[in-house]
């Protein structure tokens, strides 16, 4: 083995696992040496079935391999490995050396197009051994990484619950996520319909590409058609430059629709073009362009009764409705607080820099007698709350008072929410739906009066987007003291 630059000032290995297979036992005592010297754990192999029994009981991090070996084909092995990391195995990006002493150009072509990292002649130079190993265990160090990152994507995303209603949205997910269908996915406000959708799309068949969200709801309805589409230079005044759509962006991968009920209809008309067609046409444009993206969409609202009204099209309604899922209350699967509070706190503690912090058991008895109308949302707001406002364990008295805590002293026992006493004698003529609207009025008025009307964090507080918060605020006529009635002021910290 030739190599006279020294190499050594580099930083050596640190112990990763390598694996030689070469029929020549001399070949596998020089490379031991050599890869031994930067501190690497190294096992051998003389054949194909060798190796694969090493591969078998050790995990190992390189692989350093002969293209011939006897009457075997180190190709073969080659092929091998990258076809178990088609299955996500533990020898999925294990990065492969090949060597050869009767090197040809179709070996090395055919060992990359295979996904070999690199390809060695005999007699190997020392030095390039040990800076091809360094190289290809530093890819390796990155591809571990980089699946870190996305497991712990992949886990902020997950769908936590073991109740029954759980199961089977499970269920429903696995069956509709392979296929290219539609999914309309209905619920509450602060159920997870966004954790459905990614379900979807981590299971399908176009999860490499894109996952594009849309909130409908928050894009002003002028501005919906170029946000979707895009939009050419100087199509509008302020289009300075030309825009790529989100369609376009999703080609390859899902879009999701979120708050599709909130859509405009000449936007609807648009988006049925693209679900009939696959074709859409840039603001300004005339060039016909082409998306293949699965389309997800979800609503909290009615929407057949909306088509009944004119409020939304019924052609639009029939093409996102193939496959309905509904995703259920927090009230529909109260058993699964205590695993969703572990998995809030948890994310708080390492948001926040925070030590864990174990929850008593009273307190998810607390929590599982609440009706929490703001879902899931609502629950991590509490949980976020408690984490930050607790000490070391959180307790019964770290609740507030609406959810079994302590009342501040001199405070009216409340009986139906968590800031003041009802006089249930005032409604005794009122319907049903009047009881709720002055209620519900009294309340928000109560958490606006809280945050100094800073509608962000009045949402938050009550579990819901900003979006149906100034809804809210339009249709029960609220408006702050002062100003004209018109759109309620935001506040600061927008």
């Amino acid at each position: 083995m030739s190599g006279d630059e020294d190499v050594s000032a580099a930083e050596p290995g640190g112990g990763e696992p390598v694996l030689i297979v070469d029929d020549e036992k001399n070949i596998r005592r020089t490379l031991r040496m050599v890869l031994e010297s930067e501190g690497h754990v190294v096992h051998e192999a003389g054949s194909i079935v060798e190796a694969e029994a090493v591969l078998a009981r050790e995990p190992i991090d390189l692989v350093l391999l002969d293209v011939k070996l006897g009457d075997d084909n180190g190709l073969d092995l080659l092929r091998k490995l990258k076809a178990r990391g088609e299955d996500g195995g533990r020898d999925s990006e294990i990065p492969v050396v090949m060597i050869s002493g009767h090197a040809t150009i179709e070996d090395a072509v055919a060992s990359t197009r295979l996904g070999a990292f690199d390809f060695m002649e005999k007699p190997l130079d020392r030095n390039r051994v040990i800076v091809t190993a360094r190289n290809a265990l530093e890819r390796r160090k990155m591809w571990r990484e980089v699946h870190q990152l996305r497991r712990a994507v992949d886990a902020r995303w997950e769908l936590l619950g073991g109740t029954p209603v759980m199961a089977d949205l499970r269920r429903q997910i696995a069956k509709v996520a392979p296929t290219r269908s539609r999914v309309l996915v209905t619920g509450e406000s602060g159920t997870g319909k966004e954790l459905i959708a990614r379900a979807i799309h981590r299971n399908s068949s176009v999860s490499s590409g894109p996952f594009v969200k849309v909130n409908c709801a928050a894009i002003p309805p002028e501005l919906i058609e170029s946000e979707l589409f895009g939009h050419e230079r100087g199509a509008f005044t302020g289009a300075v430059a030309k825009k790529r759509g989100l369609f376009e962006v999703a080609d390859g991968g899902t879009i999701f629709l979120d708050e599709i009920g909130d859509m405009a209809l000449p936007a609807q008309a648009k988006v049925l073009r693209v679900l009939q067609t696959g074709e859409f046409t840039r603001v300004g444009g005339e060039k016909s362009l082409r998306t293949d993206s699965r389309v997800v969409a979800a609503t909290n609202r009615d929407l057949e009764a909306m088509v009944q009204t004119g409020e939304f099209r019924e052609d639009l309604f029939f093409r996102l409705n193939v496959v309905p899922i509904r995703s259920p209350g927090l009230s529909e699967r109260l058993d699964d607080i205590p695993l969703l509070v572990e998995a809030f706190v948890r994310e708080c503690c390492d948001e926040n820099g925070f030590a864990y912090k174990p929850v008593d058991e009273i307190v998810y008895e607390r929590l599982k007698t609440y009706d929490w109308p703001g879902n899931i949302r609502e629950l991590r707001n509490v949980v976020e709350r408690l984490v930050i406002m607790s000490d070391d364990v959180i307790r019964e008295r770290d609740l507030p008072p609406y959810l079994g805590g302590p009342r501040p002293p001199g405070q009216a026992t409340r009986t139906t929410g968590p800031q003041q006493a009802i006089d249930l004698g005032r409604y005794a003529n009122k319907s049903l739906r009047e009881f709720r609207e002055e209620v519900e009025s009294e309340f928000i008025r109560i958490k606006l009066a809280e945050f100094q009307w800073n509608i962000s964090r009045t949402a938050q507080a009550l579990g819901i987007e900003r979006t149906n918060l100034h809804k809210k605020l339009r249709a029960l006529g609220i408006h702050r003291a002062g100003s004209d009635g018109g759109e309620p002021e935001t506040g600061g910290g927008q």
